[in-house]
């Protein structure tokens, strides 16, 4: 519940009533007309009983049925205000303010839908109009909630590239033999096997005990790492959609697949979120990507303490900025496997390069390209919006990685 100040004014009608008795009256006493001084009286009268209304409200109070609305792309959700004068009397009027973004319309009396074509953070607004007997007036826009729109993925899952996964049940396979479900080979029963592992019909036709060896499945801890420092006017600004999208994209499968997921913002202000698995823990990943905008700038580095051991690390940016690239060093230094994903479109530029300058450019984003392979940060570049799964496995077959899979 929260309360707005009023700011009374004039209304329309008492302007109007004001300079008509003015006109009037300067008109009979300049002319010598009694007539219109006559004329003027019933107006001045109106004018003067506003000091017999009662006393005018000196704010209004706002109470909405939720502080926080959250919802997907193209969705609505519904809200409830109740707005009342405090401090005196007035007549209130109710309607939904000019919006940009989002939509408010309203379907009954104090019940309001709102939606939001793209992702981002949104405040609906009414605006409030107050009038006492037709003399007086205020008028301000009152934010009743906070709307939170959540960016929507495609359904394709993403493959993760080939790491070494941590020691903890799964869905991924490994070529690793332990406790699973999937067959691995047959093999001749030593000290210490559980019973349950015999294979009798095996152990009957060879006349001693053999037993089954089956494929571990291990969890993964993947971390979604964002670039969202302020880019230049053009294309590269434009690219923060594709990030948030194509992050939304790699959590939302690793959280269905049953792995541990986080989220790194790095923007101007450094902002993480622990890996964890769950329903909850996407919704949660979504929220501290909408609040990554605020603060200033704390850093560079990705603390330890964001990350797990061993992660896989998926990083979305525009690779326009240095201190970024050498976050990705340092974390595939400190031994997890880092993936960048490039989501810029062509030159940085607003206005078209010609021919020789954007040659230039590309060979030089192409050297940048080797430069973080040779460093083991394979660089690869999401051209089409729905083809993420592609790109990533692109990087995963650049890494070239030697021995075991997992």
């Amino acid at each position: 519940m929260t309360e707005h100040q009023l700011t009374w004014r004039a209304s329309p009608a008492a302007l109007a009533l004001t300079t008509c008795a003015a006109v009037a009256l300067t008109a009979g006493v300049v002319g010598r007309w009694w007539e219109l001084i006559v004329f003027a009286a019933p107006m001045l009268g109106a004018l003067g009983t506003v000091t017999w209304l009662p006393r005018p409200a000196t704010g209004v109070r706002v109470e909405a049925s939720a502080r926080t609305l959250r919802c997907f792309e193209s969705e609505s959700v519904h809200f409830s205000v109740d707005v009342t004068a405090c401090g005196g009397a007035a007549e209130l009027e109710v309607a939904p303010a000019p919006s940009d973004g989002y939509t408010v319309e309203q379907v009954g009396d104090g019940d309001y839908v709102v939606s939001a074509d793209r992702w981002g953070r949104y405040e609906p607004a009414l605006t409030v109009t107050a009038r006492a007997g037709g003399l007086l007036t205020a008028s301000l826009p009152v934010p009743v909630t906070e709307l939170r729109v959540f960016p929507l993925a495609p359904p394709m899952p993403t493959p993760l590239p080939h790491a070494t996964l941590p020691d903890r049940i799964g869905a991924h396979r490994t070529r690793r033999f332990g406790s699973g479900v999937e067959f691995g080979d047959i093999r001749p029963h030593a000290p210490g096997d559980p019973l349950r592992s015999v294979n009798w019909p095996v152990s009957a036709r060879r006349g001693r005990l053999h037993v089954t060896e089956r494929i571990m499945d291990r969890a993964a801890d993947v971390v979604a790492v964002l670039d969202t420092t302020p880019q230049a006017p053009g294309p590269a600004s434009e690219s923060l959609h594709r990030t948030v999208r194509g992050a939304t994209q790699v959590v939302q499968t690793a959280l269905q697949r049953g792995d541990r997921a986080g989220v790194v913002v790095h923007g101007l202000r450094l902002r993480w979120l622990g890996a964890d698995i769950g329903r909850r823990q996407f919704y949660r990943i979504l929220d501290t990507v909408l609040d990554s905008d605020a603060g200033a700038a704390e850093g560079t580095l990705v603390p330890r303490v964001a990350l797990p051991p061993r992660a896989v690390v998926i990083a979305f940016s525009t690779m326009l900025d240095t201190n970024f690239a050498l976050s990705l060093l340092e974390l595939r230094r400190r031994g997890h496997v880092v993936v960048a994903v490039d989501v810029l479109r062509g030159p940085p530029f607003e206005y078209e390069l010609d021919p020789m300058t954007g040659r230039m450019w590309r060979l030089e984003r192409r050297n940048m390209y080797r430069n973080m392979g040779v460093l083991g940060v394979p660089v690869v570049a999401w051209d089409d919006d729905s083809a993420l799964d592609l790109a990533l496995a692109l990087a995963d077959r650049a890494r070239r990685p030697s021995g075991a899979l997992r």
